[in-house]
């Protein structure tokens, strides 16, 4: 038995009042928490993921989330409307009927002249693909593995026999509908439906291909190569126009679009173009100063600190932070210095270390003297 579909808004866990935004940033949450390659194997989460990104195709397309609010999942099925209900089928609203009424009062009307075959352009197919926080950084070559509909290259989508053409409907003459007339006692008006005869395609193929079976496309996996540019940020979008499904009659192809998950660094933190990290010192390298060796994206490097820095001092490497995204220059790296208290000392230790402390006046713990001058104030 077929599982159940849950409500896109439950798979994504945002109500339906939800913004936007809100809808973004609960898909980004959740597609990396279930990625493929943050649980390798795990049939559960491959499922959780494909649920979560069906979700968000609908619910971040403002017209399809409106007929999912509307219809729910018959609004986005990609046969709705062709008949039985929904957009211009007979159980729901035609909007033919509309602009036929108008073209009764006015002459002409908005939708009665529309062609149900005219050119469609293809829908578009969303995918994720993970990259390292240096890959992000400098760009990479992808490749991502993909389902998508093509136009038949036996018949080239002409949905026939080799040698044979389709038969222009003699009902609905090629446009894919036909018009009721409907006397009321407001007069006569003139509605639309889609045409039983072609079902609405305006053509009937007599001799049907054999490979397409008369649809004019067929589906393939490909796998296709994807540039990441240098300076992505974790759940940016790449669109690759025209590698999504093929249109029909003629329309253009969809596009291939392309969400980039960066994987977190154990060391790093992004901030746009701004690098973060932390640098553990010693209590003797702060009093006295010292070179350090800074990782940094581009590797290793040597920076002096001066004499008496304090934990918690920011220092900026200027230029070692992210490529600007199809731009020029970088942003800078910031080096957080920490100072670490030393354990396990031995008795000698302890007692030059004291003597050391006792051979301190005031003016050399300036914070220390002043926070107490406060608090006696």
């Amino acid at each position: 038995m077929a599982q159940e579909k849950r409500d896109y808004y439950e798979v994504l866990g945002v109500s339906r009042s939800a913004s936007e935004e809100e809808i973004k940033k609960a898909y980004k949450k959740l597609a990396r928490k279930y990625h493929p390659d943050m649980n390798p194997g795990d049939k559960e989460a491959e499922e959780k993921f494909k649920a979560i990104n069906e979700a968000n195709e609908v619910l971040s397309d403002p017209e399809k989330k409106a007929r999912y609010d509307q219809y729910g999942f018959a609004g986005v099925d990609p046969n709705f409307g062709a008949g039985g209900g929904g957009w211009g089928g007979a159980g729901g609203f035609d909007f033919g009927d509309l602009g036929d009424i108008f073209g009764s009062f006015f002459g002409g009307g908005f939708g009665s002249q529309q062609r149900r075959n005219g050119p469609q352009r293809g829908q578009n197919i969303r995918v994720s693909v993970s990259v390292s926080f240096t890959e992000a950084a400098f760009g990479c070559e992808k490749s991502v593995t993909l389902e998508r509909s093509e136009q038949c290259p036996t018949c080239k989508g002409t949905g026939c026999a080799e040698g044979t053409t389709p038969e222009v409907c003699p009902d609905c003459r090629g446009t894919g509908s036909v018009q009721v007339r409907r006397q009321t006692p407001m007069g006569v008006f003139a509605t639309t439906s889609p045409c039983t005869k072609c079902g609405g395609t305006g053509k009937i193929i007599h001799q049907p291909c054999s490979e397409c079976h008369g649809n004019g496309q067929v589906h393939k996996r490909r796998t296709v190569k994807v540039s990441i540019p240098a300076g992505i940020d974790n759940g940016q979008t790449i669109s690759l126009r025209g590698q999504g499904h093929a249109g029909k009659n003629g329309g253009p192809s969809g596009d291939l679009l392309i969400t980039v998950m960066v994987k977190p660094h154990e060391l790093f933190r992004r901030d746009g173009t701004s690098v973060f990290c932390e640098a553990p010192i010693t209590f003797a390298q702060a009093v006295l100063g010292a070179e350090l060796e800074i990782p940094t994206i581009d590797g290793k490097v040597k920076y002096t600190i001066p004499e008496g820095t304090q934990t918690g001092t920011v220092f900026r490497l200027k230029g070692k932070g992210i490529p600007i995204l199809n731009g020029r220059g970088r942003g800078d790296q910031y080096i957080t210095v920490t100072i670490e208290t030393p354990r396990n000392l031995t008795r000698e230790q302890k007692d030059a270390l004291r003597k050391f402390s006792e051979s301190l006046g005031e003016g050399n713990h300036e914070k220390q003297k002043s926070f107490f001058k406060k608090f006696k104030g």
